[in-house]
Formats: structure tokens, sequence, C-alpha cells
């Protein structure tokens, strides 16, 4: 190699390092984009990811990304610790980011003008010695809002690690043209970080238990032997990048000490969780009311009454009867720890607390009471709100619709010939067509919107502050760009269409405005369906 395609190998590795890093920028503000009431946990982050960016650009003369990090870094300084994000400050981020947009655009983002893309925070990384099968998965990932990159070589993916870890890795076990060296990387990769990435593992021909073990032991959480089709992938893909969107636990503290008070609070917002403190027991049905805490954090003895009488005030309440409680008290008799929690209690944590085990505790309560919950109110094949619980949530937007004066819109989907579907691939496919849909409208709507799915075929959407032009508008969006996506069964391709009714509350019940909804749904389908109709006042 001569001296001059070594720098010109130097340049482009360098530019990689910058754009890496640029997109590590654009997707910390993405995060804060996307959960503006935990902006300032995530400010620093945001500050740190950019002044790495700019240091970068400096260092490799790219003075396009060094201007516009410049310009965000500028816009952070003015952005007070502790303080929320004011409308000038977004205007002038956003004209900076615009900015970094521009520079880092790839061959494969869409043009400018074009609607742009929501990607999660940080990649999918593909490791597949099948181009055809790689870039079929790239294309789908992208429908998904997801981010992908493929590699060619070990090192590549190891350094592209190194710079930003993924979300999720999809390695095939022969990655590098030998056996299990693609579970060799993975080994490599992980030892370099303090925690694991989820690895799916694909291979067409070796599926012994001995290369198993080897897999799930360095990080594997799937093995698919033979390997499946895209759309299985991207489901299993969907499952281990959704854990980092969870959204922050709330919990209700209540300790008669303000010392105490306040150094759980501290704790509990270090952790990224949304912390209520109350020192007055007499406050807790008001609290209770106001906070609705998913884990309740109660300090044994205090002035009047005790953590065992308030436990079992909150358990009187229906809403309250499965948050987990958690006693806190300097008691060491377990006699007494296990009457405390025969009497409404979930566990028990002796004082001094220990940060590290409170907050696993906290995790782990949280997790299973999501999960129950999560049996109760949504639909086992779709993960989305079942019937029931979105009419019940159908009834409380109405009630805040009419006390805040706001527009509400209400829509109704079904998949065309949805029957055909199943009758012509079968039913495993049908079901892969509901989840599909499914990922396709939570990608793509608010988190203030609520998606539920309504029976067989049919979904409903809860859009709230949203009147019928701006309903009309982002349902026919979703319903163009879902209509050219490719789904596979075995060697075929083919696509699937939804036809959607919208109706906008006008002041009547959760069941009338069902009913408006409903009827604009079969007009579309009388109309040739693949299409969006809005209820006329």
């Amino acid at each position: 190699m001569n001296e001059e395609s070594q720098n010109e190998k130097l340049r482009q590795h360098f530019a990689r390092r910058v754009t890496a890093q640029a997109r590590v920028v654009l997707d910390s503000w993405q995060k804060i984009h996307d959960n503006p009431d935990q902006a300032t946990l995530w400010r620093e982050e945001l500050g740190g990811a950019c002044d790495k960016l700019v240091r970068y650009a400096r260092r490799f003369e790219m003075k396009e990304h060094a201007s516009a990090g410049e310009q965000i870094l500028q816009t952070i300084a003015e952005w007070q610790p502790d303080a929320p994000l004011t409308d000038t400050l977004i205007e002038q981020l956003e004209a900076g980011f615009t900015a970094l947009r521009s520079t880092t655009r790839r061959s494969t983002d869409p043009e400018q003008g074009a609607e742009p893309q929501q990607y999660r925070r940080t990649p999918v990384y593909i490791a597949l010695p099948n181009g055809e099968l790689t870039a079929r998965l790239i294309r789908q990932l992208e429908f998904f809002g997801f981010r992908a990159s493929a590699f060619c070589s070990a090192d590549e993916l190891i350094e592209a690690c190194a710079l930003n870890k993924p979300e999720t890795i999809l390695m095939d076990v022969t990655f590098g043209g030998e056996p299990n060296s693609g579970i060799a990387t993975i080994e490599r990769l992980q030892a370099q970080h303090e925690t694991p990435i989820p690895i799916i593992f694909v291979s067409e021909e070796d599926g012994t238990i001995e290369t198993r073990l080897r897999a799930s032991r360095c990080g594997g959480e799937e093995f698919f032997f033979p390997a499946v089709d895209p759309g299985q992938l991207i489901e299993k893909i969907e499952a281990y990048t959704h854990g980092n969107n969870i959204e922050p636990y709330k919990v209700l503290v209540l300790d008669d000490s303000k010392a105490q008070a306040k150094y759980m609070e501290t704790v509990l917002k270090k952790a990224g969780m949304i912390a209520h403190i109350i020192t007055d027991p007499m406050d807790i049905i008001r609290a209770l009311e106001s906070f609705s805490p998913e884990i309740i954090i109660l300090d044994m003895y205090m002035p009047g009454c005790t953590g065992m009488e308030i436990a079992r005030v909150i358990r009187q309440q229906d809403k309250f009867h499965s948050v987990p409680i958690i006693y806190l008290s300097a008691e060491e008799d377990l006699t007494k720890q296990l009457q405390a929690m025969s009497l409404g209690g979930d566990d028990f944590l002796t004082k001094p607390i220990d940060p590290k085990h409170l907050i696993a505790t906290l995790h782990n309560r949280g997790r299973r009471a999501r999960s129950l919950l999560a049996l109760m109110i949504r639909d086992s094949l779709t993960g989305l709100y079942n019937h029931t619980h979105t009419l019940h949530l159908l009834e409380q937007e109405i009630v805040r619709a009419r006390q805040k004066d706001q527009p509400l819109c209400f829509a109704m989907l079904d998949i065309d010939y949805f029957k055909k579907v199943n009758d012509t691939y079968g039913h495993p496919i049908g079901d892969r067509i509901l989840r599909s849909l499914s990922m396709f409208l939570k990608q793509r709507l608010r988190k203030t919107d609520y998606i539920g799915r309504y029976g067989g075929e049919e979904f409903a959407i809860i859009l709230t502050g949203t009147d019928q032009d701006g309903a009309r508008q982002v349902l026919d969006s979703i319903r163009e760009s879902f209509s050219n996506l490719q789904h596979q069964a075995g060697d075929q391709e083919f696509t699937v269409t939804f036809s959607c009714g919208v109706a906008c509350w006008q002041g009547e019940n959760s069941q009338a405005l069902c009913e408006r909804a409903d009827r604009v749904l079969y007009a579309s389908k009388e109309k040739g369906r693949n299409q969006v109709t809005v209820a006329c006042d």
C-alpha cells in the first residue's frame, strides 16, 4: 500500500469516528425529545457527547461537524442545570441539530424535506455472511424505526461497538468463515463492556448443544437453528431493544424523618426514578390520588400511626391492591418483619439502607408489578391494550378533554382481506402481520396516544390533543408507509393494507364515539379499502 492510499484509509477511518460520534449526539437529543419531562436528567449526557464530537471534529479537520457541535454546546451552556427546557432553548438546539443532521446524512437516509425517520437511541448491528438477507433486514428494520448497520469483519464490528454500544447484535455463529468464529468475536467484544450486549445468534449448519451453550455463555439471548426469516428476527430484535425505553418507576416515599426522606429522594432520582416524598402520614390519601405510584416505600414507625396501619388503608383501595409496598425500619426482629409483611407489605429493608440494595429491590418489585398489570390490561399476542382497557382509557381521555377543552380523536383500523392472508399463508403468518402492525403503530405514534387491539384484526387508537385534520394526516401517512412494507412467507413476499375510520369527539360518551368511528371504518371498506375516512360533523 503506497503512502497516498494509506493516508486515504486513515482519513476514512477518522471520518467514520466523527460520524459515529455525531450520531451518538443525535440519539441523545432524540432521547430528550421523546421524554421532555426527564430532559434535565440527560442534559449532562448530551453535553458530554457533544463536547467529544467537537474535539474529534477539530482534530480530524471536519469543519461542518465542529461548527454544528459548537452551536449546540453554546446553547447547552445557556441551559441551567435542573432547569426545564424553554421554547427558545429548544428552537436554538433544533437549529444546531438540523445542521448536524445535514452533515451526518448517509446515502440511505431520506432526502431533505422527506418525513424524518425516528430512530431508537442506539443502533442494531448485523454480522451475517448472507449479504442479501442483511440488506433485506436493514430495509425492514428502518420501516420499524430502527437504525441498523452491517459489518464485514470482526475487527470492524468491535471497533464500532467501542464507539457506540448497540442495543443488540444479530450474529451468525460462523461469521468470519470458521466454525464458531462468530461466537469467538462476541466473547472478545463482551470482555470490553461492563454490561453485556444482548446477542441473537443464527446458524444454518450447527445446532449442537455444545455450540448453543457457548453462545449462551457469552450473552446469547436467542439461538435460531436453522436461520429464520426477517419477520421473526425483527420481532426478537424489537423485544431486546424495548428494555432501554422503559418508563421510569414512580415511587412514593413516606418517612417522617425529613433528612431520611431527602436522602431517599436523591438516591431514587439518581437511579432515574420519579420520586414523590411525603413526611406526614395524614397526607397519604392525597398523595396516592395525585401521584398514582407504582411502588410505595413506608417507614415502619411514625408519630400517630405505623407503616402497617398505613398499608392496610392503602390496600382497602382496589386500584392500589397490587402496588408493591416496601417497609423501612431499624427493626431486626424477624417475627415482627414477617408480621408486617403479612399486613399488606411485600418486602422489608432494614436501616441503614444500602442504595444498591434499595434500587435492586425496587427494580425487581417494579418489574414484577408491571408484568402482572400487563397480563390484566394487555393483549397477549401484540402487547397492545386489550379491548376493555382501551375503552377505559377512552373514557378517561374524554373526561380530560372536557376539563381542558382540548380536541380528541378516536380511530379504528381493520386489516384488509385478513382472512385471505390466513387462508393463503397460514395463521402463524397472520399473527406475525398483527404483531408487525402493532410495532409499526407504536413506532410512529406519540407516547401520549393509546393503541389497543380491539378484537381480531381490528385496532383502536386514541389520539389525544389532536383535531380531525391532524388525525387524518398522521394515520394516512402510517397507512401509506405500512402498505409498502414487504412481508415474507417462505420464499414469497407480499404486502398488506388496512382501512381506517376516524371520529373526532363532539361531547358524546365513549360508546357513541366508538360507534361513529366504526361506521366510518366500514365506509372506508365500502369505498375500496386501503384508505382513511373521517366522520363528518
